[in-house]
């Protein structure tokens, strides 16, 4: 199993990367986290090898006093070479810590100009339009305007590779009409392989298919009995398992786990190297 991936055809990034999600709250919303602690996760992400960070504007604390794309600036910036940073847009936050998906295609460059700001960046690696807002984009639901505006921004620099998330395999066939697609983020996991088509059309045209919630994010459980009996047999947590699962499922997929804990991270980091054999994997599917 190769452990490393060309977004776009010409972009590697390791295939375990990070999460930066909770960072600022220990979730989508609720209090702020310690931000030494952030920025610390952060450069030993980086010392183990880790070089894609998964973020979003709105990956902030309920007070806003702590946000995602802050800590990574200031942990990592100047950034080293080759680490590549990635990002949503879409999504607008509302007053009761949820997101509700944007309808105005016009919308999209002052969200992607605030990345830029906040990461201190010129060029963004990778921006997911995130059709969605807490769950996915209706289907049958036109993605085209909006994914037009960002492939505008494509063109004038802005953005190196467009990603969709939150979509169905329509949205994904209406978009690659428009622009390529170099990357999915869609809900999958060891426990939930609810969505095998996106994969599998990600996997036929070399897209990388990059699931959130890689470990349940908290919504499943994802120690089973039949990881719980491949992780006795490797010494492993079942949640090192299911990252390991994810990374052999298919060639185009990536795992971004996320943590607000130092010690949680090398856990996730090393199930990069769990190699699972042939028996591993028919228990596992």
């Amino acid at each position: 199993m190769s452990n490393d991936f060309r977004l776009g055809g010409d972009l590697p990034i390791g295939r375990l990367g990070f999460g930066a999600m909770r960072l600022s709250t220990n979730g989508f919303h609720g209090p702020a986290r310690d931000p030494e602690t952030g920025r610390a996760v952060l450069r030993r992400a980086v010392e183990l090898g880790v070089n894609h960070i998964d973020t979003a504007g709105f990956y902030t604390s309920e007070d806003g006093t702590v946000r995602a794309n802050d800590l990574i600036r200031q942990a990592l910036h100047p950034y080293p070479e080759g680490l590549v940073v990635a990002t949503k847009v879409g999504p607008v936050r509302t007053p009761d810590g949820g997101a509700e998906a944007t309808t105005d295609p016009a919308a999209l460059r002052p969200m992607v100009e605030e990345n830029l700001e906040t990461l201190g960046l010129d060029r963004l690696d990778l921006v997911y339009f995130r059709a969605g807002g807490m769950g996915p984009a209706p289907r049958g639901e036109s993605v085209a305007a909006r994914f037009e505006a960002l492939a505008a921004l494509r063109e004038e620099g802005l953005i190196r590779h467009l990603g969709l998330s939150h979509v169905d395999a329509g949205h994904l066939a209406e978009a690659r009409a428009i622009a390529p697609v170099a990357a999915v983020q869609n809900h999958f996991h060891a426990a939930n392989r609810d969505d095998a088509e996106v994969l599998a059309a990600c996997e036929e045209a070399g897209i990388a298919y990059v699931p959130y919630f890689p470990l349940g994010g908290g919504l499943s459980d994802i120690r089973e009995d039949r990881i719980a009996r491949v992780a006795d047999r490797h010494g492993a947590t079942a949640q090192q398992i299911a990252l390991a699962w994810l990374l052999a499922s298919s060639p185009v997929t990536l795992a971004i786990p996320g943590t607000g804990s130092p010690a949680h991270l090398e856990e996730n980091v090393a199930a990069g190297s769990i190699d699972l054999t042939a028996e591993d994997i028919a228990d596992l599917t």
